[in-house]
Parts: C-alpha cells; sequence; structure tokens
C-alpha cells in the first residue's frame, strides 16, 4: 500500500465534529504532536491509523481513498489548460486533489460553468449575425453531474444493492407479480413506434405501468424492477438525492431516474451470485449473458458496480459511445478518466468495433502517463420499433488495468508483460501530449501553452 498523505481532509473532518487535536489524538490513542504531523502531511496515515478513524469518526475509511484523484487530476489539468496564463504543475494538481478535493471539485465546477456561458453566449452571436434564423442553445448536461456522483461512489450504493438481493425471483412474471400484489400495480402493454419510443410509464393515480410491446422479456424485468425501486424503496432514495446536493432539480430528477435504475440492474443480476459466476468464468462476457438472460451491455454496466466492501470483484471502466463518438455512458470503479474536454482517440479499439459487428475485440493500450490497460469492445444494436424507425447502434468497451488484466478470459494469449504491445492512446486530440500520433486531428492545448511559456 502506498503511503497516504491527506492530512487536510483528516483535519477537516475533525473541525466539522468539532474536536481538538488534542481530544482526536486521545480518540485515536496517538499523541497530539503525531496528530499534528499527520494534518500537516509530515507523516502517513497508517493502516491501522485509518481503521481507527473509521471506527471513531464513524466514516468509511474509503474517503482516504485515492480510486478518485485519477479522474479529478484530468479535470482539474482540463480546466487550467484553457487560461492562458495558468502556470501549474502535475504535482501541485495531485497534491490539491489529495488534499482538498472539495475545493478541487469546486474549482472544476466553475470551469464547467464559465465553458457554458461562454457556448451561450457564442450562440446568441451566431443567431445575431446570421440573420436571427434561430439556434438553439444546449441546455446544462444532466448526465455529467449524476455521472460524477456515481464514480464518487465507485459506481456502488450499498442501500439498493443490499435491498435488491432480497428480491429472489427477478423474472418479468415474478416481478409484475410484486407489482400488483404489493402495490396494486397493474402492467399494460403499450404499442409505441418511431424515435421517440419510451421505456416505461407509470400512472401514479391509476397505478397503471404501461411498458412498450416491442422491447424484449429482459427489458421488460427491467423496467418493472425500476418501476418496483421508486416504489419500495422512495425513502432511501429521495435521502440519497437529497444527501448529494445536486444543482437543479431537472438533475435531481435525472439522479433519481440512476438511482431506480441501477437497483433494477442490481435485482435482475444479484450482487453474490453474479460475482460468483463472473469469477468462475473468468468475466466471460457472453456467458454471463446467457446464464443471467440479459444483454452484453447489461453485464458490462453490472461489472463496473461490484464494488462491494470485503466483497469486491474486479476493479473495472464501462464506456459506450455512438459511431459520431459521443460518450453516452462512462462510469468508473478504478482510477481511469477520459477528458471531458479533449474528445476521446481514434485510436482506441472501441471506434474499430462498428467496422466488425458482434466481434469482441482487445486491445493493451497505454495512456500518454504510461498507464496501460486492456480493453474489450463490442457493437450492440437495438432494432426499430416499427416501418422505417432508426435503429440504434453503440459500441461498448469495458477494460481494466493492466495489473489486473490475468484475471479476464479476454488476456489469453496477450503478451501483457511486454510494453510493445501496448497501442498508444490519449485523452483525446486537444489534451493529448503525444507528437508522433498519425491520427492527431487538432494541435495539443498543453504543448501549446508550454511552447508559448518557453517563448516568453
Amino acid at each position: 500500500m502506498s503511503k497516504v498523505f491527506m492530512g487536510v481532509r483528516l483535519q477537516r473532518l475533525r473541525e466539522e465534529r468539532k474536536l481538538t487535536q488534542a481530544a482526536l489524538a486521545k480518540m485515536l490513542d496517538i499523541s497530539p504532536s503525531y496528530l499534528n504531523q499527520i494534518e500537516r502531511n509530515q507523516r502517513p496515515l497508517t493502516v491501522s491509523i485509518l481503521l481507527r478513524v473509521g471506527a471513531v469518526l464513524g466514516v468509511d475509511p474509503q474517503i482516504f481513498s485515492e480510486h478518485d484523484s485519477a479522474g479529478l487530476v484530468a479535470d482539474l489539468r482540463d480546466a487550467f489548460s484553457e487560461l492562458p496564463d495558468a502556470d501549474t504543475s502535475l504535482a501541485e494538481l495531485k497534491t490539491l486533489v489529495e488534499n482538498m478535493p472539495g475545493v478541487a471539485r469546486a474549482v472544476v465546477q466553475l470551469q464547467s460553468r464559465y465553458r457554458m456561458a461562454a457556448e451561450r453566449a457564442a450562440a446568441l452571436e451566431s443567431q445575431f449575425d446570421d440573420g436571427n434564423r434561430g439556434i438553439s442553445v444546449a441546455p446544462p448536461s444532466i448526465d455529467e453531474e449524476v455521472r460524477d456522483y456515481l464514480n464518487q461512489r465507485q459506481n456502488y450504493i450499498d442501500e439498493l444493492d443490499q435491498a435488491a438481493e432480497l428480491i429472489v425471483d427477478a423474472s418479468a412474471a415474478a416481478l409484475q407479480q410484486r407489482l400488483a400484489e404489493r402495490h396494486g400495480v397493474t402492467v399494460l402493454a403499450s404499442h409505441q413506434s418511431g424515435p421517440s419510443l419510451e421505456r416505461r410509464r407509470y400512472d401514479a393515480v391509476q397505478k397503471l405501468l404501461w411498458l412498450p410491446d416491442t422491447i424484449s422479456e429482459s427489458q421488460r424485468a427491467f423496467q418493472m424492477a425500476a418501476q418496483l425501486g421508486l416504489l419500495e424503496l422512495p425513502g432511501v432514495i429521495e435521502s440519497l438525492v437529497q444527501a448529494a446536493s445536486f444543482s437543479s432539480d431537472a438533475t435531481r430528477d435525472g439522479a433519481r431516474l440512476a438511482l431506480s435504475n441501477y437497483f433494477a440492474g442490481a435485482v435482475r443480476l444479484p450482487y453474490r451470485r453474479f460475482l460468483q459466476a463472473a469469477e468462475a468464468c473468468a468475466y466471460d462476457i457472453e456467458l454471463l449473458a446467457g446464464q443471467f438472460g440479459v444483454g452484453f451491455e447489461a453485464v458490462c454496466h453490472r461489472l463496473s458496480t461490484m464494488q462491494r466492501p470485503g466483497f469486491a470483484g474486479l476493479p473495472v471502466f464501462f464506456v459506450r459511445v455512438d459511431r459520431a463518438g459521443n460518450i453516452s455512458k462512462r462510469q468508473s470503479a478504478a482510477a481511469f478518466h477520459f477528458s471531458r474536454a479533449g474528445g476521446t482517440c481514434p485510436l482506441w479499439v472501441v471506434y474499430e468495433a462498428f467496422s466488425l459487428p458482434g466481434q469482441v475485440l482487445r486491445q493493451v493500450a497505454r495512456m500518454p502517463d504510461g498507464s496501460t490497460h486492456l480493453w474489450i469492445a463490442r457493437q450492440v444494436s437495438s432494432g426499430p420499433a416499427g416501418f422505417m424507425a432508426p435503429g440504434k447502434s453503440f459500441a461498448i468497451a469495458l477494460g481494466c488495468d493492466i495489473s489486473q488484466a490475468h484475471r479476464m478470459v479476454y488476456a489469453k494469449g496477450l503478451d501483457l508483460a511486454n510494453p510493445d504491445v501496448a497501442t498508444p492512446i490519449g485523452n483525446g486530440c486537444k489534451v493529448c501530449e503525444r507528437n508522433d500520433c498519425p491520427q492527431r486531428a487538432f494541435p495539443s492545448i498543453l504543448r501549446q501553452k508550454a511552447a508559448i511559456s518557453r517563448l516568453t
């Protein structure tokens, strides 16, 4: 275990509980001078002290984990890269994140709001310049805020996961019966077609749940389980939403939907049984999909949530992209991050999946900071719900750190120890420092800033 220097986090916890250094030192059975040195980052937090802090202050010792650091450091680099005169080193950003994550997140949030305001101003300017033909201005991103909340919790919500495991029969018929018997809800089929297809519609007054007649049995079960979550755990979901301090009512609504969908995934793929099956087949996604009667994407999504304390699965990253490169899902149970500002990398195997539908592709990829990962990718599609209705096609990518890759069946036959096997990829051209990339589309903002600094 690496040494943990996060004294400011400990100091903040102490001050929130209105404890003096002497009082907390006595509770931890250490000297006040020792605690003072820890809070000033002159001594590391040892494992034994971390455990005592958790017990004494009633907090999860994982709040001192560096899990979220990589993503937050990358977000800060993005934020400062857009300031022409900002002079910050990677070491300074890491120190800020490790000691004052709240301040770091506030900086990222401020930069995000500034960028959104700048984009709105540019859109309004264009509206006047082109004869007032009308340009729609995109609303703030709800998904990003909800996604950040889930990633901060390592995509694991214990309150919902434990409750979901109590539902023994997760078949569509059993869930429909549970809705009827416990909540008086009748499930009806609705005929929908076209791009405006809704997954479910609930009438709380008449207690009617409408599900499209075009979705599969597995999708029906998922939607019923999600509605069950809202009906059986409203207090739990609401307390989670309120504790997260989201910025708007729309984001809170999005969080409720995300949490109900999380519950549905946990019902369909119960934690212990699913994790044991995953370990037994070396995380063979297609085998797991067949065993549990769900799709490829559902298995990948669930694998990114298997981080129960004391009984964790393989820490993975899960991404879903479309052909245009838009990332519609991004969850990480490990320290991996793709830039928000720089886009994604065309050398990443996820884009190759569109050319080879139905095949599981593999890639050992190395980031500019030297971190290396094993990625797998496959295209998934859903057919049209009516004549001439457009279908949907995505590429699903699942990855893990190279040190954990041997646990996956997809590592068979790969020389994981050979650095020449890895494909160099990046966070996206605008924030990637590689100068020898054959696929570079834009000059690097970071390299431009470095060049300007040398000239001045």
